[in-house]
């Protein structure tokens, strides 16, 4: 396709991928799961993931902000979320269930109440509320102070669990080193209703790697570029260390550019990789969506790597690596017309295959941290605004114990 500038080419994935959150949620004001958004499009209908609602809570904001849609409309949105959130979604202490019927806002084909999933959307309640005040601020306030974070805290580890079979009545797993999860101790620790302690923070286990000259960078088991960025997307990083010294947007950085070196380093393995096709984190693929797309650090343990390659992972760390990541997309975006759809750019790419495979669905995690990071890096609003909410300031002041330190 034609090249665009670099400014109407985010401008142009960042509208598709609001439109997604806008046109994949359940728009009937009758119906108890208004509001709710597909976990995906066009596949599976009736799914909705309770993460995509608290991405798509966020775009409505960014959305309105810059009049994709009027303010009323997106405040009568909100609200509606809100209600069905507060009222409707099926939950147990406070926590969502990973997906939901968007129709009945019930479990969905029997998963888990998640953790994280709820936290991510309990990150778009507040910053909804934050931004649009009134009785969306109200709603999402009862919101947050319902979730019992206590409830999902392992008291023997200090940690919390990882997942809840609400069919069995127990949690399984564990959060037990570094990955997305941030978010998690930051508003567990300032909740007013349900805390957690702060040193949750201090008891999960910090795997030191390097790569490609890169690092040190603290990392996950996998590898896959979204746990360095989905707490980024909303908590203000930039600037601060925690009480051991670490910098954590820095670490993000390292851990970008380590996973684009990566893909250079095997350019010789998968046509798809290359420093312009770079960015392995959890996608669709080939033969299905797989949670182990990654470049791990530590170059003793070998990867699922396979070629597969989502646009999200490079969109998702512009503000860490806004060259690297700029230049990625508008490789994508010029050369590969049908990695190209109607919500933006599609979830991945591969090939390897023959023939070559392209992703028929957009994934709303993905289309999320693609919408909220080219925004951060364009504007800084959706830090600029969630960093105003009290909870969050103090949530991480108790957990990192921060204090400033300068950027190159």
């Amino acid at each position: 396709m034609e090249k665009l500038t670099d400014e109407a080419l985010l401008d142009l994935e960042s509208k598709l991928s609001f439109e997604f959150f806008w046109k994949e949620a359940n728009s009937d004001p009758n119906s108890p799961g208004y509001g709710l958004i597909r976990d995906r499009a066009p596949g599976l209908p009736n799914m909705a993931s309770i993460a995509s609602v608290g991405y798509g809570l966020t775009a409505l904001a960014i959305g309105a902000e810059r009049g994709w849609v009027t303010r009323q409309e997106a405040y009568d949105r909100a609200l509606g979320t809100m209600h069905t959130l507060l009222h409707h979604a099926e939950q147990q202490h406070g926590f969502f269930f990973h997906f939901l019927d968007m129709n009945t806002a019930k479990q969905y084909g029997g998963c888990e109440v998640s953790v994280i999933d709820t936290a991510i959307c309990i990150c778009g309640v507040l910053m909804a509320g934050e931004y649009f005040g009134g009785e969306v601020r109200t709603q999402a306030q009862a919101i947050y102070e319902r979730v019992e974070w206590d409830w999902y805290r392992n008291p023997e580890t200090n940690q919390f669990y990882m997942g809840y079979n609400a069919e069995k009545g127990e949690h399984f797993g564990t959060w037990d080193h570094y990955a997305e999860q941030f978010m998690m101790y930051f508003l567990g620790a300032a909740s007013k209703t349900h805390p957690v302690p702060a040193d949750m923070f201090d008891d999960f286990v910090r795997y030191v790697g390097y790569y490609g000259g890169h690092g040190p960078i603290i990392h996950s088991t996998g590898g896959a570029l979204f746990v360095y960025q989905f707490s980024h997307a909303w908590f203000d990083l930039r600037g601060k260390v925690d009480k051991y010294g670490v910098d954590w947007f820095e670490n993000s950085v390292q851990a970008s550019l380590a996973n684009r070196q990566f893909c250079i380093d095997h350019a010789d393995r998968s046509k798809t990789f290359g420093p312009n096709s770079w960015g392995l984190t959890a996608c669709d693929g080939p033969r299905g969506y797989h949670g182990g797309y990654g470049a791990d650090p530590n170059t003793t343990k070998r990867d699922y790597v396979d070629g597969t390659i989502p646009p999200c992972g490079a969109a998702g760390s512009i503000v860490f690596t806004p060259k690297e990541s700029i230049a990625a997309l508008q490789n994508y975006y010029t050369n590969y017309p049908k990695l190209w759809g109607k919500y933006g750019f599609q979830d991945a790419y591969n090939l390897d295959e023959t023939p070559e495979w392209y992703a028929e669905d957009v994934i709303g995690i993905d289309k999320g941290i693609t919408l909220l990071m080219i925004e951060n890096y364009r504007t800084g609003f959706v830090w600029r605004h969630f960093m105003n909410i009290e909870a969050v300031q103090e949530g991480m002041a108790k957990c990192m114990g921060t204090q400033l330190v300068k950027h190159a």
